[in-house]
This record gives structure tokens, C-alpha cells and sequence, in this order.
């Protein structure tokens, strides 16, 4: 945390778009303040985007005051069921356009089965005392008489030093009337790395059942916040501790636990999957790359099974994890298109490097990687690389340098045989002219063979070489004469 004394807090707010709102705040006679994400990230030395300003007033007449100041760059955007108001424009000199969020000083009461508020007009400190967190209540003054003076009635600021995540109401009731902060009070404590505390958690899980009534799509915006953090991995566990993993995702909370039979146990792969998750973390902010390494063992749990010979085991978990993934894509109302599409792919295909690398590599099997993964390929191995989470540093080690085996095999077929996303040189309509074939099975059985042969390396992937392979395959079958082969394009009388 930086420490600021009031003269840095001053400077920091000597800018646009304060110094034009404490203005026009001023003409129409309305105190208003710049508070939460802005003011705590100043003290986090962070930059941050997120400007909002809360007035005693009307925050939307303050909007429209701001923005017939900017003048024709400012867009208004007002919504008045929720006395809110959006002013969009580019500031000089930049080419990236700001926002500003105003609202009215306000307190807030709740239902028991509704996220939405009955709202009345308050005081400052109603508006900091509705707010989810300490550490989001700090603001700063943009009044004539007191601009950047820090107005602190919860100690966020003792909870920033002391890295805390601390509710400023009674925190059963902060939960009860919005379930959402127990998700957003996980993903502050994993992206800040800050402890939660002790009171604040235990409402949490005394509350946790409230979650049901928030849409999955609200839980969803958390979790891909929690995935998007450095180490993702600290969000789960809070999620499992706190009682919210199984209600949120609860195939993930499947994954916990080891069962013990004959003395044989298997790894926690809730654990497990959290390590490979961290890992990919370290590598990029492919979000669903992530996701991919948090659903890589996602069918485990339905395809354990016990063995009296070789114990635990957990057969086609892959292609069942596959399996599962529209579904969970579906429900968590995640994109249906390309971006599950291609975490599908990676949970199917995740054991097959580390098959390949177990044993000899052999340039068939890595051609039949190449073609099913496509373009995907690398994203491939870095996931395989990522699920080598095996404590046994020999082991580990043996496992690295033959998946570095696999990538260099990877890179010479693919410049010397063109396979990655290849199609085979003889398509199907050709099949059919060159053999005077109509659609049917036997079209289907040439083409397959052409593709394995290709992938087999025992043709070439070239026109010619698939050509002749195409007519003594037809051969085989009894569709095509034994006596003289045609030439290319000629056709069965």
C-alpha cells in the first residue's frame, strides 16, 4: 500500500474530469465526491478506470451538468430507474474515450428474495454504508472548500494497510440483501491478495445458500473475474471453504476428496486441477485457455473406479469431461460458439501428449496429433505441460524433456508434411466421379483410408501419391478393374 498525505491525494484528482465536475458541481450547488475503485486504487498504486461520483443531490442532473460543460465530445447515457447516469467522452490529448458514473447519494432495503433495492434519498454516509466493502467507501471531496479531503467513516483505510476484505455494515445483512458481494468478497481477497475477515467469512458461510437467488450469468462475471487473476487458484478454495462451490459450480466441487480402498488412494483432483490451473495462470490471460485447464479432469469424477489390481482408475475421463462441457457452458450462460468449441477440444485431447510422451514418439502418432489438434497445437502441449504436477522431480523432469521431444516433431512434420488442418488431396466428389460411385459408405471407406495412409506416413501428402493410393483402395474393394489402372480422371464404363 502507498501511504499519500493529503497534499498527494489533493494532486491526484488536479486533473480532469474532477476539476470540470467539482465546477459545474459548484453552479448548481450540489456536494459530490469521487469514491470506491478510483480513491482505493490510488492508495494500491494501481491504475484504474473506474470513476464514480456520488452526490447529495440528483446524480442525473449532475451527469447533465458535466456534460453540457465537456460539450459535443461528451455521450449522456441516463438511467432513470436506477438514478443513475454515464458521461463517455475522449479527453484532450487522448485517444481513449473515459467514463464517469453518477449517482445520487442514496440508502438502500432489501427483500428477502430480490437482489433489487427499495431506494431513498441519503446522506454521504448512507451511500459509503451500503457499499460492499471497507475498502470501497473511501472518497474524496470535490467541494470548493475542501477538494481531496479523504472522508473515511469505516477505517478502509486501516483495513487497505492491514489487507483486509471487512463488510462497513453488519456483514450477515450485507449478504443477505446482495448474495453477490459473498462472490465479489472471494474475488477481491484473490486479485488484491487480501485476507478476509474473520466475521466477514463467517457470514459468508452462514449466508451461502442466498446465492440461488442471483442469476448465473451475475455468478458467472464473478468467476471469470476470479479466473483472470495471477493465481486463480486462491478464489476456489475460498469457494470450497466458504460452502459457494458447490451451489456455483458444483462439477468443480466433485473433484474434491480421496477415497481410500485397500489401501490405495488417488490424488485430490480438486487440488490437482487448481496447481495445473496456476500454472497455465503463469503462462497467459487466455481466459479460456484457463478454463480449459479447470475442465481438463472434469470427468473424473464420473468415470473413477476401483480395481483390485491397479487401484484407482479413471478411464475416458477425457472424452467424458468433453462431453460435459457444453452443458457447463451452457448453464453458465459462457459463449456456445468457437470459444467452447475449443475448450471441448483441449479437455479431449489433453491425455494424448502425455500418452505420446510416455512412450516412444513415433512420427504417425504425433501426425494424428497434429491433424485432430490443428491450429490448436500449442495451446495443446502447454496444457499437457501444465498437468505434469508430479512431485517426483525425475519424473518430472523425463516427462518435460520428451514433451520437448514431441513439440520439435511437431514443427519438422508440419513444415515437411503440411498436416496441420489438412484435408486429403482426393475429396469425396472425386471419389465419386473417378469411380463412377454414387454418395454411399464405400466413398466415406476410400477417403478415411487416404486421410490414415497420409497420417501413417505411408504416402505422401500430395496429390499424385493420394490419387494412386484412392484406385488400389478401390481395387480392394472390387470397384475398380485389376487390369490396367486408368489415368487420372478417367471413369467405370
Amino acid at each position: 500500500m502507498k501511504h499519500l498525505t493529503q497534499e498527494d491525494l489533493t494532486n491526484a484528482i488536479q486533473r480532469e474530469p474532477f476539476l470540470t465536475i467539482s465546477q459545474v458541481a459548484a453552479q448548481i450547488n450540489v456536494p459530490c465526491y469521487v469514491v470506491g475503485g478510483y480513491v482505493r486504487d490510488l492508495f494500491l498504486d494501481t491504475p484504474s478506470k473506474d470513476i464514480d461520483i456520488v452526490c447529495v443531490g440528483s446524480g442525473i442532473e449532475l451527469a447533465r451538468a458535466f456534460s453540457r460543460a465537456i460539450g459535443h465530445k461528451a455521450t449522456l447515457s441516463v438511467f432513470r430507474n436506477f438514478g443513475t447516469a454515464q458521461v463517455k467522452y475522449i479527453p484532450e490529448g487522448r485517444n481513449q474515450a473515459e467514463e464517469v458514473e453518477f449517482v445520487g447519494a442514496r440508502r438502500e432495503s432489501y427483500t428477502h428474495n430480490s437482489r433489487k433495492p427499495i431506494v431513498e434519498d441519503g446522506t454521504l454516509q448512507d451511500d459509503q454504508l451500503r457499499r460492499d466493502f471497507t475498502i470501497n467507501t473511501l472518497a474524496l471531496s470535490l467541494g470548493k472548500d475542501d477538494y481531496g479531503r479523504l472522508l473515511d467513516p469505516f477505517d478502509g483505510l486501516l483495513d487497505l494497510e492491514d489487507r483486509l476484505i471487512r463488510t462497513p455494515d453488519e456483514p450477515k445483512r450485507t449478504f443477505s440483501d446482495d448474495p453477490l458481494r459473498m462472490m465479489r468478497a472471494i474475488r477481491f481477497a484473490t486479485r488484491l491478495g487480501f485476507q478476509i475477515s474473520d466475521e466477514t467469512f463467517t457470514a459468508i458461510e452462514a449466508s451461502c445458500d442466498r446465492i440461488k437467488i442471483v442469476s448465473s450469468e451475475r455468478i458467472t462475471e464473478e468467476i471469470n473475474k476470479i479466473m483472470l487473476t495471477r493465481t486463480p487458484s486462491c478464489g476456489f478454495v475460498l469457494l470450497s471453504m466458504s460452502g459457494l462451490l458447490p451451489l456455483v459450480f458444483p462439477e468443480l466441487a466433485a473433484l474434491e476428496g480421496v477415497e481410500r480402498i485397500g489401501g490405495k488412494t488417488h490424488k485430490d483432483n480438486f487440488y490437482h486441477t487448481l496447481e495445473v490451473l496456476d500454472n497455465i495462470a503463469r503462462h497467459t490471460d487466455n481466459l479460456y485457455l484457463r478454463y480449459a485447464a479447470l475442465l481438463h479432469d472434469i470427468g473424473k469424477p464420473r468415470t473413477r473406479r476401483y480395481d483390485p489390481v491397479n487401484g484407482w482408475t479413471f478411464h475416458n475421463h477425457n472424452a467424458v469431461g468433453a462431453h460435459m462441457v457444453a452443458d457447463i457452458f451452457r448453464r453458465m450462460h459462457l459463449p456456445l460458439g468457437e470459444e467452447m468449441r475449443y475448450v471441448r477440444k483441449l479437455v479431449s485431447l489433453h491425455m494424448r501428449p502425455i500418452a505420446i510422451a510416455s512412450d516412444i514418439v513415433t512420427d504417425s502418432a504425433v501426425r494424428r496429433l497434429l491433424f485432430e489438434a490443428g491450429n490448436d497445437i500449442d495451446d495443446l502441449m502447454t496444457l499437457c505441460e501444465a498437468d505434469i504436477t508430479s512431485k517426483n522431480i525425475l519424473r518430472r523432469k523425463e516427462f518435460m524433456h520428451n514433451f520437448a521431444v514431441v513439440r520439435r516433431k511437431l514443427t519438422d512434420l508440419d513444415r515437411r508434411d503440411s498436416i496441420r488442418n489438412f484435408q486429403p488431396p482426393v475429396n469425396g466428389l472425386e471419389i465419386m466421379q473417378t469411380l463412377n460411385l454414387p454418395p454411399c459408405a464405400a466413398v466415406g471407406t476410400i477417403k478415411n483410408a487416404i486421410k490414415d495412409a497420409i497420417l501413417d506416413g505411408r504416402i505422401p501428402n500430395q496429390y499424385q501419391a493420394a490419387h494412386d493410393f484412392m484406385i488400389q483402395q478401390a481395387r480392394q474393394l472390387g470397384l475398380y478393374p485389376m487390369e490396367d489402372q486408368p489415368q487420372k480422371g478417367e471413369t467405370t464404363r
